[in-house]
């Protein structure tokens, strides 16, 4: 795609980048086949070629308008269409570049801007775990849109004391521990029946994704740094292997620190060695396999899978998590059709476009409870607080991550 970039654009890093961008893209339209906007609009403008466009024309020079910036805030960023394209156009990179630039120069309504401020200073805030446990004590008194976001309490059982030679880090999140304090530790529980020792840096907090794509970029690079600053003593003496996420939408972000800090001059080579080293937690399963092979009892029933877009397109893992827990005597299906296709959580997505997000939803569980044709899954299965909290909105059906199961099956 030939592109002439306006003077305030050239020359500078983003205007580079997304003219490098760009120019790869060829105009094919297999990226609007599965993108979900498109696929519940049909309208190009809701798809990654017509945003794409969009993006062209403002680092053009053609002024953006509301109407530009609503296009772009319907973006799931799930990047399914990074998944499609033949030609590897980083369209994740590319809208995050667009949605900066037209947030400067397009005003907000004064209610919208409130309530993407609220998100990106409150869900990373201190004050997050107690709000969220006022909010599950009234739970039953709460309406119904706000109840789904309020999962009901949750018991997250010990953390194991044993000490072992290999270790890791792990992120704990800014909301997870507050929602579902159970994965963190059902995560430290299986690593440590495998041999691995989990460590927190109590320092690390948020990955920095919240305010980085709700356009606090500043913001979400300097949470990034933080964390950075957290971990960096432990990498620097070789103390732990890896830095594992269990919640893919922060392992996908952590695994472009590299990319999103390259050009700080303070920060850049830690950023790259700390994506270097992060993992995913399903990245992990081919070595666990063998170590709790005969440490577990599997469930008999089968359980549905969703994998999340941060996991199957934001990180290209796919079918990890259904195959080496099949090697592990448990079954799990994922969706006969659609299972690329994003749930509608999003990060924030379901709070901002709560009609397009639950579209998404039931949608997802409609596939998911196709793969089950006697009896519905014992529950739905996910890696990602978000999409976790969002199925569960829309079925009686458990939804949970698929560590808490395998932990579960640990034999004492």
């Amino acid at each position: 795609m030939q592109t002439q970039l306006a003077p305030e654009y050239q020359g500078t890093p983003e205007g580079q980048e997304a003219e490098a961008i760009l120019r790869k893209c060829v105009h094919c339209g297999f990226c609007t086949a599965t993108c979900p906007t498109y696929q519940l609009l049909g309208d190009e403008l809701d798809g990654p070629r017509g945003r794409i466009y969009l993006i062209k024309q403002v680092l053009e020079g053609q002024e953006p308008t509301r109407k530009t910036q609503l296009h772009l805030d319907r973006c799931l960023t799930c990047r399914n269409c990074e998944s499609t394209c033949p030609s590897g156009v980083q369209y994740g990179h590319l809208v995050d570049i667009g949605r900066r630039i037209v947030e400067e120069k397009v005003p907000r309504p004064r209610g919208e801007a409130a309530v993407r401020w609220a998100l990106k200073e409150g869900l990373p805030s201190p004050l997050f775990a107690p709000a969220m446990k006022l909010g599950q004590a009234v739970r039953g008194l709460l309406p119904g849109r706000l109840r789904a976001k309020v999962p009901p309490r949750q018991q997250a059982g010990r953390w194991p004391a044993a000490s072992h030679a290999r270790k890791v880090l792990l992120l704990q999140g800014c909301v997870q521990p507050a929602m579902a304090p159970n994965i963190n530790a059902a995560t430290a529980r299986v690593l440590d029946a495998a041999g691995i020792q989990t460590l927190v840096a109590p320092e690390a907090g948020c990955c920095g994704a919240v305010k980085f794509h709700l356009n606090d970029q500043d913001g979400g690079r300097a949470q990034m740094r933080a964390n950075i600053d957290a971990w960096w003593p432990y990498i620097e003496r070789g103390a732990v292997e890896c830095i594992v996420m269990n919640a893919s939408g922060c392992g996908v972000t952590v695994k472009e620190y590299g990319h999103i800090l390259r050009l700080d001059p303070q920060y850049a080579e830690k950023a790259a060695r700390v994506s270097a080293l992060t993992r995913d937690l399903s990245e992990l399963l081919p070595d666990l396999v063998p170590l709790l092979k005969d440490r577990v009892r599997p469930a008999g029933r089968a359980f549905a899978y969703h994998p999340p877009c941060t996991l199957q397109h934001g990180q290209k893992l796919r079918g990890g998590v259904e195959r080496h827990m099949a090697a592990l005597g448990f079954t799990l299906r994922v969706a006969r059709t659609e299972s690329h296709l994003c749930c509608g959580a999003a990060g924030t997505y379901s709070v901002l476009n709560p009609e397009l997000s639950y579209q998404l939803r039931d949608r997802k569980l409609g596939v998911l409870g196709a793969a089950f044709a006697d009896e519905p899954p014992a529950a739905i299965l996910s890696a990602n607080m978000g999409c976790i909290t969002h199925l569960q909105s829309g079925t009686e059906i458990p939804v949970r991550h698929w560590v808490e199961l395998l932990d579960e099956a640990l034999l004492a």
